[in-house]
């Protein structure tokens, strides 16, 4: 039993702890914490052993590899606690958390100043047999790479952490995953005195093939009959998986995968779709999306550069009994969510880009909370603004911030005549509203809206309502392709056995279209790359030689030299495969004349070069790699051993530099960092 001089003591260091955590986070720092977290738990059961193969299913309209992977679709009744892993990024304004072992999901996101998770948190982890493998768990931000819902969306990644000199703090999650042996990383960083988190995507395709891949974030948002998903205004049309059907935005008059909306319904909010759903915006143009509680008076805020995060999606299990059914099954106590999801390479799913050997694409995205405006017109890093006609005389203003402003200048123009200039202090603790009365009816396109940063007159964010120009008519939907012999041109042909590969089509066969193109033209030089490169990734090599050497055949009659080396350089690390070396050397040299196929071949001769003990050659040829791509790393850590390996240990050091430090999962580079640490004398450093 403790003393009062006890309680006393403890009651103090108690309010010690908590005064330092306060002034930690009012002084704008950022923390960074790994703890366990226990949460109720229904685990799966020990893998099936037995491979699973190809078998002709659909996965989100695309092929169902379960293989190299084990299929994982039982799961226990039983409910138990478990400690997970939790990677805590917290400042004044939000706080995350990260689970490395349920596929780095991020599993939720807290605004601090009203206790909103601006990212759905589920205090439970019930997977349902809803992923690729099986088990899938609702929540959070999953991270889909490469295929929609990813293969090890459930599965344990590698993960790191990092300070930055700018005070910020990142969790680094990725993995190598076995199907394609392509790499990701995703850095999830918060700022000081900042309300949002940044997610930077790095997909490396290591391979010397090219692939196609899809990349989204699955973002989940607690939802309810106040809930609204917002596209930006110039937003007319969404559409359906595939686009294989459209539906006019936000209200629609159609039939839509089934569900009749030709009352005229609001799609954007939840309640008004009872049955599950899914809605694409059309052409995006904007660099925000996100939703809103229209109850609670708080939302999410997606930002994104529209040129390359090309995606925006509402997927929603509905608000009917049905939708309602399946979501119980995904968590117990925190209700219903929707995901607004944000696609980057890509619009649709299935919807596939491609990515080439050694090539690497980098994004950033970021999401923050908002509150008190009543929804946003426009958003970008530095916050949302909400312009809102509430009837025929008055209008609705609202800014929130991302960070604290001081005295901001707010104008409100009607007709280019400035009705409202006034300062204000606004932060994500505090949004600035107005509602202001206009003497005579008006239109809401007269009004223009502008935040002002004063001490530099930059504009900090402005909003013009705009008449929206809607189509006459919705597009085109995408159809189901004919049978080969019904396909009159040859092009046509191909590239319609391209499209199937592209996107893991699981119910027709690219080959088909392929045959039937050599059938009517034997010497067709993309259709005989095609399927050289077919049995190439099939480790056929001998049949892939042949096509190739078709392709070769006809592209260089008469001594021509090729403006698209591709056949060159797939028969060249052919070749290689087959360990013609000298054979090799001089196609893939062929290739290298063709700048887009200059980075890959080179790295393919430095490989070769390596294999007949050629340092000197091998450096020669892997700078030449890296003058056209120097982002590979795996071109760089190859240089790296080169140089190694001639005993240039600090030049190798050099080279390294610090990638390290910037992708610290990439553990061929941090072996050889180890390696040339080793081998120059540093054992204790190494």
């Amino acid at each position: 039993m403790k003393t009062k001089l006890q309680k006393i003591l403890i009651n103090k260091a108690l309010i010690t702890i908590t005064c330092l955590i306060s002034s930690f986070f009012l002084n704008g720092q950022v923390s960074l914490t790994e703890q366990e977290w226990v949460l109720p738990t229904y685990l799966p059961g020990p893998p099936d052993k037995n491979p699973v193969f190809f078998k002709g299913e659909s996965y989100q309209g695309a092929s169902r590899y379960v293989y190299p992977y084990a299929l994982n679709d039982v799961i226990s009744t039983e409910k138990t606690d478990k400690a997970w892993k939790a990677l805590i990024l917290e400042n004044e304004f939000i706080k995350l958390c990260v689970t490395p072992e349920i596929g780095g999901k991020l599993y939720y996101a807290t605004d601090k100043t009203n206790n909103y998770n601006f990212v759905y948190k589920n205090n439970v982890v019930k997977p349902s047999n809803i992923g690729m493998l099986g088990a899938w768990v609702s929540g959070g931000i999953e991270w889909c790479v490469l295929h929609h819902h990813r293969a090890s969306t459930f599965l344990p990644v590698d993960y790191s952490t990092r300070e930055n000199p700018d005070g910020s703090k990142s969790i680094i999650i990725g993995e190598t995953e076995p199907r394609h042996r392509m790499r990701w990383t995703i850095a999830i960083t918060m700022f000081p005195g900042r309300s949002f988190f940044e997610a930077e995507v790095k997909i490396h395709n290591p391979t010397p093939f090219t692939h196609s891949f899809l990349y989204w974030a699955n973002v989940a948002a607690h939802t309810n009959e106040n809930y609204q998903v917002i596209f930006p205004p110039s937003v007319t049309v969404a559409t359906y998986h595939a686009k294989n059907s459209f539906t006019w935005w936000p209200i629609s008059t159609e039939i839509y995968n089934g569900q009749d909306f030709t009352r005229g319904v609001d799609i954007s909010w939840w309640k008004n779709v009872t049955s599950s759903n899914s809605f694409f915006a059309h052409d995006l143009r904007e660099d925000f999306m996100g939703g809103y509680d229209h109850g609670r008076e708080a939302g999410t805020v997606h930002i994104g550069d529209h040129n390359i995060v090309k995606g925006a999606k509402l997927w929603e299990w509905g608000s009917g009994p049905r939708g309602q059914a399946t979501e119980a099954r995904l968590t117990e106590n925190d209700g219903p969510y929707v995901e607004i999801m944000t696609g980057a390479f890509s619009d649709n799913q299935p919807d596939y880009s491609w990515i080439r050997p050694g090539e690497v694409k980098t994004f950033k995205q970021y999401w923050y909370p908002v509150k008190d405006i009543g929804g946003f017109k426009n958003a970008n890093l530095d916050g949302a603004l909400n312009l809102e006609k509430r009837d025929k005389n008055s209008v609705f203003l609202g800014f929130h911030s991302t960070r604290p402003l001081e005295k901001v200048k707010i104008i409100l123009k009607k007709n280019n005549d400035i009705i409202l200039e006034k300062q204000a202090s606004i932060s994500p603790e505090k949004a600035f509203t107005a509602t202001l009365k206009i003497g005579t009816p008006f239109e809401i396109t007269e009004l223009e809206a502008e935040i002002i940063n004063p001490e530099t007159g930059k504009l900090i964010i402005s909003y013009k309502p705009e008449l929206i120009d809607r189509p006459d008519s919705l597009p085109e939907t995408v159809k189901r392709p004919p049978s080969p012999d019904k396909i009159q041109n040859i092009e046509e042909l191909y590239l319609t056995g391209r499209r199937i590969e592209q996107f893991y089509n699981p119910t027709l066969n690219a080959m088909d279209y392929y045959n039937e193109v050599l059938k009517r033209d034997p010497g067709d030089i993309r259709t005989n790359t095609a399927v050289g490169n077919f049995y190439l990734k099939n480790g056929n090599y001998t049949s892939a030689r042949s096509y190739f050497a078709r392709a070769v055949k006809r592209l260089t009659r008469d001594y021509t030299r090729p403006d698209d080396c591709e056949p060159l350089y797939l028969q060249g690390i052919t070749l290689k495969a087959l360990e013609l070396y000298d054979e090799a050397v001089d196609t893939l040299y062929r290739a290298t004349w063709d700048h887009a196929w200059h980075s890959p071949a080179f790295y393919e001769l430095a490989g070769i070069s390596c294999i007949k003990g050629d340092f000197l050659k091998a450096l020669y040829e892997i700078n030449e790699s890296l003058a056209s791509n120097a982002r590979n790393n795996s071109a760089i850590s190859l240089k790296a051993s080169i140089q190694r390996r001639l005993g240039d240990f600090d030049g190798a050091l050099k080279t390294l530099n610090d990638l390290p430090v910037k992708d610290p999962l990439d553990y061929r580079t941090i072996n050889e960092y180890y390696l040339i640490l080793r081998e120059s004398g540093e054992k204790a450093k190494a």
